[in-house]
C-alpha cells in the first residue's frame, strides 16, 4: 500500500455506507497517514481484512487481543484486529465539502458520543426514516 511506503497523507473518496452518518459513499473523502504511534478508541482507520480487502472503521475499543472495530452505521463490531492489519489513521476528512479536522466539534461527536450510541443506533436510524 502507498500509504505505508512511503507514509505521505493520501486521500480517497469514501466507499460504502458503513460509515454514515458522518462519511457518505462518492460524497466525502478522507485523509490518511501511516500513523507513528498506535491508535487509539474512536480514531478511524484503514485496515486490511484476513481476506485482503481495505476498510475504513472507528475503533471501538482495544484489548490485549488486538483492537475492535465498527463502522458508524454498524451495530456488529468487529475485531480482533491486530496492529499489523491497520495501515493508516485518518487525520481529516472533506465532508459535504467542507474540510473537517479532529478538533472539530463534528469530528469531536462522532468520536466521542456516537461511538456510545451502538445499543441505541437502530431506534435512531427508525426515528430518522421517518423524517
Amino acid at each position: 500500500c502507498e500509504i505505508a511506503n512511503n507514509g505521505q497523507e493520501v486521500s480517497t473518496v469514501v466507499s460504502g455506507g458503513s460509515m454514515l452518518p458522518f462519511l457518505a459513499s462518492g460524497r466525502d473523502y478522507v485523509y490518511l497517514k501511516k500513523t507513528e504511534t498506535p491508535p487509539k478508541k474512536g480514531d478511524i482507520v484503514l485496515f486490511i481484512r484476513k481476506d485482503g480487502s481495505y476498510i475504513l472503521h472507528r475503533i471501538r475499543f482495544i484489548r490485549k487481543d488486538g483492537y475492535y472495530m465498527i463502522g458508524d452505521r454498524q451495530i456488529c463490531t468487529e475485531g480482533p484486529i491486530t496492529l499489523s492489519q491497520i495501515v493508516a489513521v485518518a487525520v481529516k476528512v472533506r465532508r459535504k465539502g467542507k474540510l473537517i479536522t479532529p478538533k472539530s466539534f463534528v469530528w469531536k461527536f462522532y468520536r466521542y458520543i456516537w461511538l456510545h450510541t451502538v445499543k441505541l443506533r437502530p431506534l435512531i436510524f427508525k426515528i430518522r426514516s421517518i423524517f
